[in-house]
């Protein structure tokens, strides 16, 4: 063997697949016949790089531990140019997933595969694209997703996906799939149980043979209990055609762990608990059923997880940077290394971040901070003092306040001995970190899966009487991400500015809204001072927080009009949350009296949202990018909230499709998004 194929043989095993190498093409000599149904969650291909892709299925067995099957790699369709074929075992200890990294393959280049047992019942055929050299000058397209709960809604979005790439052209079509996270949802509703939530139906997912129940959420408590949740998404059609046709490159969010849990910790709805065996299990049956390159820590297996062991105890040791210094909490959360980097042709370095495995303790979470702001504004806080929080110890020049006071109302600092929060946690901030700075790609994307743009209203210019006085300058709307991260959002775009970073761009999710604006340590009152693109993109179905007050806000709350504006006959009120982020209290209040919407804008707040261009809080559908020499093409696709499967080939109607496209700038220079409506019409989100 040669010494890359040594090396390659290396990297499979630390990855846990098995292998297969590329040589002359033939004709296959598999015996192969199609049978679905004894690959029930379908084919998928992951991370793919110029030479190389894994490949993945499942096939079920009622008895034994452990079967073989044989793959096939193809030039064509119909597997008469077979250019790989390898053995690989499927084994109860993995839950009868397989995981083949195939080598020796050609840069930018369609391959199909499938998969068939020793009887030849055989997988569906899948495709999958290889990675562009690092020289290669050509475009690179990509979309990104995230959010796909189908506990109360479908995958419309990837239906249609795959109806447009179908009829690009070839240089046109996407050369993968970039999932922010979120790809199952933990909590889960029975339909006998939940009956709806909103207006939307809640579909049969899972069942937990053994589960915690929060109200009329369930979540699993052992390894079975992720695997179901898994095979319960990957039963949807859509999700499946979707991994069959790209390779999927993906991160994890909040809800393939616990939904409000951070490191190893467990929070669903209640007080916050350790996890140290349920993270090992959550990283598990990620590595099971997602083909990816992500390092799993325990052992050289080429076939199965190989998980530590671990004890669920209580963290009583924080370090300098809030990560719980407790062997059995860093055994878990490093059991699967998900923070990684890619290189697709010249214009892309995508560098992928874990949000949640070694981030703080969130600094906002203190019941006592209630206290500071009147309950009818709706969850608003103020921002400044969410900068003192968010700094900690640190704040202030290392003299935080001991008490946070507003409206003649004080509360203890909670965070006044705390370190500043974190995200990305120490280590891997220090790989982002020097990553970013190495990189001589044209764009340097960051996969974040939590938002950066900062979601912000201006209540101190709520006119006299409409409710009480707010007080303080800026309110924050949501917390928990980098949006209200202030210092390690300025430190990571302080290293953009001052290291002359130019093409650089945020593109997540989580959020269940589309956003476009651009990447800034500090708003007004600060120093505006762009050095980035960011982009977050609507859910896939889950709903968002405009559907929330649809359903929820009651129509004589006095500050209904920031929200929703109901109109005289309409069906659905208008949304007004949308102006609410991007111009201001005076435009909402001026949009709900005349239902003009120029008229509103004039009245926009400039120091309120300078970052934003764009911002939808209802918008379900996915986003694409398109990189070249010399810009960056991002367009949301938003659908109609899917609440129901389309059976049209296209996936049903479409809302509108924005493009923002930005030349790319010098050092030094600001970069600049322009915007154009393809089709529909945005609405208020302009």
């Amino acid at each position: 063997m040669t010494n890359d194929r040594r090396e390659f043989l290396r990297m499979a095993a630390a990855l846990g697949a098995a292998v297969a190498w590329s040589g002359p093409a033939r004709a296959s000599r598999l015996a192969w016949r199609e049978r679905e149904d004894l690959y029930p969650e379908g084919v998928a291909s992951g991370d793919p790089d110029s030479h190389s892709v894994i490949l993945w299925t499942r096939r079920p067995y009622a008895e034994g531990v452990r079967r073989m099957l044989s793959v096939e790699v193809a030039e064509d369709r119909e597997f008469r140019r077979v250019v790989a074929r390898a053995r690989t075992p499927v084994s109860a200890a993995a839950d009868w997933t397989t995981r083949v990294l195939v080598g020796g393959l050609r840069p930018s280049r369609v391959y199909w595969y499938r998969f068939a047992d020793v009887e030849g019942n055989g997988s569906r055929v899948g495709r999958t694209v290889t990675a562009p050299r690092e020289g290669d000058p050509r475009p690179v397209t990509f979309a990104f997703v995230s959010c796909q709960s189908i506990n109360e809604g479908k995958l419309n979005g990837y239906r249609r996906m795959i109806f447009e790439d179908e009829r690009a052209k070839p240089e046109d079509q996407l050369g993968f799939v970039l999932h922010l996270g979120d790809f199952i949802y933990e909590v889960l509703q029975y339909p006998e149980e939940g009956g709806k939530r909103f207006d939307r139906t809640i579909y049969e997912v899972a069942r937990f043979p053994d589960g915690g129940r929060p109200g009329k959420l369930h979540y699993p408590l052992t390894l079975e209990g992720y695997r179901a949740c898994y095979r319960g998404f990957l039963a949807d059609p859509d999700l499946k055609d979707a991994r069959a046709r790209w390779p999927f490159v993906a991160i994890w969010d909040n809800h393939e762990f616990s939904w409000q849990g951070w490191q190893s910790i467990l929070k669903q709805g209640g007080p916050a608990r350790p996890g140290q065996t349920l993270k090992v299990a959550a990283n598990q049956a990620w590595w099971e059923y997602l083909p990816s390159r992500c390092r799993k820590a325990a052992g050289a297996s080429w076939d199965t997880f190989d998980p530590p062991t671990v004890q669920n105890v209580k963290i009583e040791r924080w370090d300098a940077d809030g990560l719980g210094d407790e062997p059995n909490n860093l055994a878990a959360i490093n059991s699967l290394i998900g923070y990684r980097a890619f290189r697709y042709g010249r214009h892309l370095e995508l560098l992928i971040t874990d949000q949640h495995s070694y981030r703080s303790a969130s600094p906002f979470e203190d019941p006592a901070l209630d206290k500071l702001t009147p309950p009818e504004f709706l969850g608003m806080f103020q921002e400044d003092a969410a900068q003192t929080l968010d700094g900690g110890r640190t704040f202030g020049g290392g003299r935080p306040p001991a008490e946070l006071t507003y409206g003649g109302v004080s509360v203890p600092n909670p965070q006044k001995d705390a370190p500043p929060q974190t995200i990305l946690g120490a280590e891997q901030k220090a790989w982002f970190k020097a990553r970013l700075k190495a990189s001589r790609a044209t764009w340097k994307i960051w996969g974040n899966s939590k938002g950066t743009l900062v979601s912000r209203a201006d209540p101190q210019n709520l006119p006299p009487g409409m409710a009480k006085p707010w007080p303080g300058d800026f309110a924050i709307l949501a917390a928990g991400d980098h949006s209200t991260a202030y210092a390690e959002r300025a430190e990571i775009c302080d290293l953009v500015r001052d290291a002359g970073i130019t093409g650089f761009a945020i593109v997540s999710g989580d959020r269940h809204s589309f956003w476009a604006g651009y990447a800034s340590a500090q708003l007004p009152p600060g120093k505006f001072e762009p050095v980035g693109l960011s982009f977050i993109g609507g859910s896939l179905s889950s709903p968002g927080g405009l559907e929330a007050y649809e359903h929820t806000l009651k129509k004589d709350h006095p500050l209904r009009p920031l929200f929703l504006a109901d109109r005289p006959g309409a069906a659905k009120p208008d949304p007004t949350f949308n102006m609410l982020l991007k111009h201001g209290v005076r435009a909402c209040l001026e949009y709900a009296r005349s239902f003009d919407a120029g008229a509103a804008r004039a009245l926009s707040n400039p120091a309120l949202a300078p970052h934003l261009e764009f911002v939808d809080m209802g918008g379900h559908g996915y986003a694409t990018v398109r990189l070249s020499a010399d810009e960056m093409r991002t367009e949301f696709v938003c659908i109609p909230r899917p609440i129901a499967r389309s059976e049209r080939p296209d996936g049903g109607d479409l809302r509108y499709r924005v493009v923002h496209t930005a030349r790319l700038w010098k050092p030094g220079e600001r970069p600049r998004l322009v915007q154009e409506v393809l089709e529909g019409d945005p609405g208020l989100s302009v």
